[in-house]
């Protein structure tokens, strides 16, 4: 699980970002925090993956706990969470190492791209070891910065995608589903599933493993990453 923070002076709208943190799988919230002093009490008093932090807090900009969390050496991730539109405040954002600048307000399915790439990235760029080639950490990095629409090969559309997620989202078991099984819950032709899943697996999205157990060549497949 990705443990987060999340920082917001309004109790309402704190409590809304945990809501919807809860809401997206792999992801549990371990504090909430109103205050810059009190954001940062609570990364002192336990680990934490990812700060959801709202820039403007009544005692200290947003960004001066990110600047904390630097100078301490922390591994901990910021996704700024804020309404603040300047331009100066962007790029200081982005020079703090800012993972995801969120403007407010925006909807659960933007939230929930956000959190989705995050840990897609963070799977491609394990904690420890190293990284084989180039072209791990290019993935690793359209993953996390890239657009969802952009990323698209020609003749795949979102909402077709969002079908196919949604079908291996709502597996109970970790066993995966084949390109024939997934095209039968989506009323798609296998060759249709088949190009929507091998996508997602090129972008880290799923995993392709072989299914034995029945004469002649394995079939392959996909789970959720």
């Amino acid at each position: 699980m990705i443990r987060v923070l999340v920082v917001d002076d309004e109790p309402l709208i704190a409590e809304a970002h945990r809501a919807y943190t809860e809401k997206v799988p792999g992801f549990e919230v371990v504090g909430v925090a109103h205050t810059a002093r009190d954001a940062m009490a609570a990364l002192r008093a336990g680990p934490v993956d990812l700060v959801l932090l709202d820039l403007n807090l009544p005692d200290k900009h947003g960004l001066e706990v990110a600047r904390a969390l630097r100078a301490a050496g922390s591994g901990t991730d910021v996704l700024a969470v804020t309404s603040a539109r300047d331009v100066a405040t962007v790029r200081q954002a982005v020079a703090l190492g800012v993972t995801h600048y969120l403007l407010k307000p925006f909807t659960f399915a933007a939230f929930r791209d956000k959190l989705d790439r995050y840990a897609r990235y963070r799977s491609q760029l394990p904690g420890t070891g190293e990284v084989a080639a180039q072209h791990e950490i290019d993935r690793a990095f359209a993953t996390l910065r890239g657009s969802p629409h952009d990323s698209l090969p020609k003749g795949l559309d979102e909402h077709t995608l969002d079908l196919v997620l949604g079908v291996l989202r709502d597996l109970a078991a970790p066993a995966g589903l084949s390109a024939a099984e997934v095209a039968a819950r989506i009323g798609a032709s296998r060759v249709t599933a088949r190009r929507y899943l091998e996508h997602l697996a090129d972008a880290g999205r799923v995993i392709r493993n072989p299914r034995y157990g029945s004469p002649g060549r394995p079939e392959v497949e996909y789970r959720p990453a």
